[in-house]
């Protein structure tokens, strides 16, 4: 009886060895057939290439966040683990450093750059825009970067403001006031579209002894210093009836249309009518490219009107030159016709 159990422990046993046998061997030749790749050498590499490399191998890339590094440029590889040249199965992961390229940048070149420019610029390199300063120039165009400091060239820390000298374009000619005593309010801002001033307040008077719709006073005065775009305020005679009041014809009118042209930005278009004892906006407003604004003027001697575009005048006519049709071709299309009551 007991031999008969000492048989059947023996071969219990013998069956338990061989079956822990076949299992590590089993597991030993699954082990080595699975697929093996040898690590890259990935130091200095472009991020780019290092992921689509990885993942020719079957490996994952893993970021472990990025550093500084006076050697190696900006999102490039700077460490890896596992080193190069290790054997590990496919699928695993690689975690890998990326630079932030170096502390310190040289400071490029903004001379001559536009002041939008000089901000993504600058952006790109880790600085900033500091305090900026104006003044006139006649080599540089208006917001151009004239001068700034740090120089060109010296190394500066990331994170560092950059002050800025901008231009203000040419500095605005300046003029003696002329003498405007006399002259037609139309022959006026004609006058003031060539020495680029502006019309200011006009006052209605009357001056029995002196033609109609002529300039009795100005401020400034004639010979005082003006600069382009300086504001003048003039004084014109008009005819004003028994009551006290100005005269008015309004027998008829001109309709007004102006379109702007073509192109992407939106214009500021102002309509200045002159007449009836003063000045006017008949329209000071926004146009899209390629709009148009239609306006009633009225008919009336000794009556101006002057259209801007962006603040530059582009056109202006006087009573007596309202009989006719006027085109101005490219830049935009003016048009005026008489309707009668």
């Amino acid at each position: 009886m007991i031999s008969r159990i000492a048989r059947i422990s023996s071969l219990i046993l013998a069956l338990a060895v061989v079956s822990g046998a076949s299992a590590y061997l089993t597991l030993t030749l699954l082990i080595r057939q699975e697929e093996t790749v040898v690590v890259p050498d990935l130091i200095g590499k472009d991020v780019v290439y290092v992921l689509q490399s990885l993942t020719d191998l079957g490996l994952n890339t893993k970021v472990g966040g990025a550093e500084y590094s006076p050697a190696i440029p900006a999102n490039h590889v700077i460490f890896q683990d596992p080193k190069p040249g290790d054997e590990i199965k496919i699928d695993r992961d690689i975690r890998i450093v990326i630079s932030r390229g170096p502390q310190s940048v040289p400071m490029p070149n903004l001379k001559g750059v536009s002041i939008s420019q000089a901000g993504i610029i600058l952006a790109e390199k880790g600085l900033a825009a500091g305090s900026h300063s104006n003044t006139f120039s006649l080599s540089s165009r208006k917001d151009e970067i004239i001068a700034h400091t740090p120089v060109p060239g010296q190394m500066v820390s990331r994170g560092s403001r950059v002050d800025l000298l901008v231009s203000s374009g040419p500095r605005p000619r300046e003029y003696k006031m002329p003498e405007l005593y006399g002259r037609t309010l139309g022959e006026t801002l004609l006058l003031f579209e060539s020495m680029k001033l502006r019309l200011g307040t006009v006052e209605p008077v009357s001056r029995a002894n002196l033609p109609l719709d002529s300039v009795v006073s100005q401020t400034p005065p004639s010979g005082h210093p003006v600069t382009e775009g300086y504001r003048v305020e003039v004084a014109v005679n008009r005819r004003f009836s028994e009551a006290g009041s100005e005269s008015v014809d309004l027998s008829g009118a001109f309709l007004f249309r102006y379109r702007t042209a073509d192109g992407f930005l939106k214009r500021r278009i102002r309509l200045l009518f002159s007449g009836f004892g003063g000045t006017a906006d008949l329209f000071d407003g926004f146009l899209e490219p390629g709009g148009e604004i239609w306006h009633l003027i009225p008919q009336r001697p000794n009556a101006s009107f002057l259209l801007y575009e962006d603040e530059q005048p582009v056109f202006s006519a006087s009573s007596a030159e309202w009989e006719r049709t006027f085109e101005i071709v490219p830049r935009s299309t003016f048009h005026a016709q008489g309707i009668e009551e």
